[in-house]
């Protein structure tokens, strides 16, 4: 029988994934979500220009593009089938509207998933932003 009960730790989460998330998809800096993250449409700061936070770890590699196509796709995709059956739409007219929707779709979310995901891995601590990496706590 044990004399003792076990210890709980209780440590609180100092990078909670909740707003970090919510930063990165708006495209904010995760650590102090008032900064760009983004220098150009898809190039990640190596630092946060607020908080100097290093961004230079990210790995987001095709994460993104991935998401993007499956959202994009699942969305545009009915749409696209239920407009061919219920107007009767020119294949040409039907390629170029939702065409054009699929783009600008794809533009608008690309940078908002890649954002996500350098949160996610900021705040899980990933990649080389753990505790020793100097930046914004």
């Amino acid at each position: 029988m044990l004399d003792h009960a076990p210890t709980v730790q209780n440590d609180a989460d100092d990078r909670p994934l909740g707003p970090a998330v919510m930063r990165g998809l708006r495209c904010k800096c995760p650590a102090c979500g008032t900064a760009s993250m983004f220098g150009a449409y898809l190039k990640v700061n190596d630092t946060c220009p607020d908080c100097g936070e290093d961004l230079s770890h990210q790995r987001a590699d095709d994460g993104p593009a991935y998401m993007t196509m499956l959202v994009t796709l699942k969305v545009v995709t009915p749409l696209m089938v239920w407009a061919m059956f219920a107007f009767d739409l020119h294949p040409a007219l039907l390629f170029l509207v939702f065409g054009g929707l699929l783009v600008a779709l794809s533009l608008f979310l690309l940078p908002r998933f890649k954002g996500m995901i350098v949160a996610i891995q900021w705040s899980r601590r990933m990649h080389g932003f753990g505790d020793d990496d100097g930046g914004y706590r």
